[in-house]
């Protein structure tokens, strides 16, 4: 049986990095796993890959079963303060999702089935922690609230950030993947250094500087993308440098 947290609400569901995005940083993480660790998630995964699970969390969504682990996709933080000076939320958020996650992965007395669960949404989890909107303001549902247009389309930041950039530029999720940026040993070991909270609190800095980007109502266009494009394939690639680092610490 799939180990639940009790937590009860109702809430519209929301987006998240859409599917190219969250196979990005899966296809990425699984290039710095190591052997052993690769080996494991086979068995464990049934030799699906990281990129085909990265969207499992959204997909339950569509499943009142699962709607307690809805907050998990998020944390929402006053803009001049870090998670720690924060109030929490008592229904969790990404902090206490993914370190939950890691507890059953984890734990010897859990059968294969939950570990299977919970990885899949780590995985997930992981990739959603690198997109600034989920570490975003309560009062607007993280840009959800935050309307502007993409090329005279009306919708909101949240979406811009989640899927509308990487939609525009029209690449495959493999292609993305395989055209991140060449990066060094000493590079990836820095971007793999430290916990989930300060991965969150890193993300919030670059949180305070999309909700400065726009205006309300104003209208996106090619600017944007050639300002904030390159920004988002970066957070994807330190998403999947940053699940590795996670899964191998893990396996």
């Amino acid at each position: 049986m799939i180990v639940l947290l009790v937590m009860s609400y109702q809430v519209k569901a929301e987006k998240t990095w859409g599917p190219t995005g969250h196979r990005v940083v899966g296809t990425i993480a699984e290039t710095h796993l190591k052997p052993k660790t690769k080996r494991k998630l086979k068995k464990l995964l049934k030799k699906k890959s990281l990129a085909f699970l990265s969207t499992y969390g959204d997909e339950i969504k569509s499943d009142k079963r699962y709607n307690k682990f809805y907050t998990w996709h998020y944390v929402n933080m006053p803009l001049d303060e870090d998670y720690d000076a924060s109030k929490s939320n008592p229904k969790g958020d990404l902090v206490t999702g993914i370190e939950y996650c890691k507890k059953i992965i984890k734990d010897k007395n859990s059968s294969d089935d939950d570990k299977a669960f919970y990885l899949k949404m780590l995985i997930h989890l992981i990739g959603d922690l690198h997109q600034p909107m989920h570490v975003g303001l309560a009062e607007d549902r993280g840009g959800n609230d935050f309307k502007v247009q993409w090329h005279y389309q009306d919708t909101n930041m949240h979406a811009v950030w989640d899927y509308k950039m990487l939609d525009r530029y029209d690449m495959s999720y493999q292609e993305l993947a395989a055209n991140a940026d060449v990066l060094t040993k000493d590079e990836i070991k820095k971007l793999q250094e430290g916990t989930t909270i300060d991965w969150v609190n890193e993300v919030h800095q670059l949180s305070r500087e999309v909700y400065k980007s726009a205006e309300q109502g104003e209208n996106l266009r090619y600017k944007y993308s050639y300002k904030y494009l390159n920004v988002v394939r970066y957070q994807l690639q330190k998403g999947g440098i940053r699940l590795a680092k996670v899964l191998n610490d893990l396996f």
